[in-house]
């Protein structure tokens, strides 16, 4: 028996077009919200539904933009709608953005890592569309790392724009989901008054496995990638290469020097990818993970092992690593010297917690 096609909530056009009609309508969309290959905007305005802002998270409408670019404000060539960046110093909507808008949809490709900003964006327009009394569409996709649930719990002290709740980092949620429990929780503002739909998939649950035909961001190429990034990212706080100016970011990691591994590579700058990478030019040594299995939980096993032969541990964490981690407690335990079991030992508490307040908000069959 063939497994379901899935059909996602942007796919199900016949579930929203009809709420769309005579309204005008804001988008918060990027190059992964597709529909059979065909842009959201673009189906929507064959349609003749009225789009009248578009705004772009992270990496920006078109999806070309490195992580932490500046995005500027446009407007859109082929329809001339405008687009609003809600990136940068600008990351929540303002009663005049929304001004003249009735309904918001959101439709991008998350990866299910609590650092990965597409819910941010998502959080903060919900938010804002509360506080304004907009509408908010909330057309579901997969999530990829759905699967599964660790990582440290976020302590609300180290909140940020790569970490604003306090869930872990893999917090196997889809954005439908996600946003019923910060609804359900009131970790948005004025929650009870937002007029929320989520427009569910067919086809899919957290047991189904699923390859992106689309890159979510410019250095997540390939399922590979998306299913190491949880554990590799937390690399981006330390002097760690991820092997951003590669054609294989987030599965090969390394630093300029023999310490560690057998694989060698050096980052160079890659447009569409990585103007700046760290240490461009310079030839790093490390492992390349682009064939490991990746288990259904963060491995901390390379972290703790570049920490440990590290020549200069002093440098080795900078500031970012605490609000990748979310918890202070994570590079504490590494520089203590504990183990990988007695660190995800740690977590279990807040992960039995999380969890059972997670099951309240499942739409899906779950994988436990």
């Amino acid at each position: 028996m063939e497994p379901a096609k899935i059909i996602a909530g942007a796919e199900r056009l016949d579930q929203y077009i009809p709420n769309l009609e005579g309204k005008n309508v804001g988008l918060l969309v990027n190059h992964t919200s597709l529909i059979n290959g065909k842009h959201l905007l673009d189906t929507l305005t064959s349609l003749k539904i009225n789009v009248v802002k578009i705004f772009a998270p992270e990496h920006g409408f078109r999806g070309n933009a490195d992580a932490g670019e500046h995005i500027d404000n446009s407007i859109d060539e082929t329809t001339g709608v405008p687009i609003i960046s809600i990136y940068g110093d600008h990351r929540k909507a303002t009663p005049e953005d929304l001004e003249g808008v009735d309904v918001v949809i959101f439709d991008s490709q998350d990866v299910g890592a609590r650092f990965f900003t597409y819910f941010s964006a998502m959080q903060l327009m919900l938010e804002a569309c509360a506080e304004n009394n907009v509408e908010m569409i909330i057309l579901d996709r997969p999530n990829p790392n759905g699967h599964y649930v660790d990582g440290p719990i976020l302590e609300m002290e180290n909140k940020s724009y790569v970490g604003m709740n306090p869930v872990p980092i893999v917090f196997g949620l889809t954005a439908g989901e996600y946003t019923k429990m910060m609804v359900g929780e009131k970790w948005i503002n004025k929650a009870e008054s937002l007029k929320l739909t989520v427009i569910e998939m067919t086809g899919w649950d957290h047991n189904t496995p699923y390859s992106l035909t689309t890159k979510p961001s410019p250095n997540l190429p390939t399922d590979q990638s998306i299913a190491l990034y949880p554990s590799t990212c937390l690399f981006e706080g330390t002097m760690v290469s991820v092997g951003r100016g590669t054609y294989t970011p987030f599965q090969i990691i390394g630093v300029p020097e023999t310490i560690i591994g057998d694989y060698s590579f050096t980052p160079k700058s890659i447009v569409g990818m990585s103007k700046k990478p760290k240490y461009m030019g310079q030839e790093c040594y490390g492992y390349d993970l682009s064939n490991v299995q990746v288990k259904n939980q963060i491995d901390l096993s390379y972290l703790i092992e570049f920490y440990n032969k590290s020549k200069d541990k002093e440098k080795f964490f900078n500031n970012y690593f605490v609000k990748l981690a979310g918890t202070d407690q994570l590079q504490k335990q590494i520089e203590e010297g504990k183990s990988e079991d007695e660190i995800r030992a740690s977590w279990q508490s807040g992960l039995t917690a999380y969890k059972a307040k997670r099951k309240k908000y499942l739409l899906y069959e779950d994988f436990e």
